[in-house]
């Protein structure tokens, strides 16, 4: 593997890479989509730090069960000049929205496994030799 040369303050997409636990490909997809926008130098990409942070949140974003369009809106709406009220307001509607979404999974669960277990029952006592022997 060649050393990239990179200046400081800078990352190459290796570093990310390894720094994050993903491939390159994964970052370039990102790149794709628009959600990374690295700078170049000739055949190399060079990212700046806010795209670490970038990746940063969008791999956070993915861990938490949000699309990437989920997290770019997010993202997009980084403004610290205005305490970023909009942006943390819509990561906690995103939240709540997730959370409802788990809750109603739980549930679903719940109840199909309460299904399975009814027909295992079922399935077991048909094996059973007393029912073989007197079937209803």
């Amino acid at each position: 593997m060649k050393t990239e040369t990179i200046e400081p303050g800078s990352y190459s997409i290796s570093e990310l890479a390894q720094e994050f636990g993903i491939t390159t490909r994964a970052i370039r997809f990102y790149e794709d989509k628009g959600l990374l926008s690295p700078a170049r130098r000739g055949q190399a990409r060079v990212y700046s730090p806010e795209d670490r942070v970038r990746l940063m949140l969008i791999l956070r974003g993915k861990r938490l069960g949000f699309s990437l369009d989920e997290s770019r809106e997010i993202i997009d709406m980084y403004d610290p000049a205005h305490g970023n009220v909009e942006q943390l307001q819509r990561l906690l509607q995103s939240i709540e929205q997730k959370r409802a979404q788990l809750q109603q999974q739980l549930r679903d669960i719940h109840s199909l496994m309460g299904e399975l277990d009814r027909a295992e029952a079922r399935a077991r006592a048909a094996l059973s030799p007393d029912h073989r022997k007197n079937p209803s």
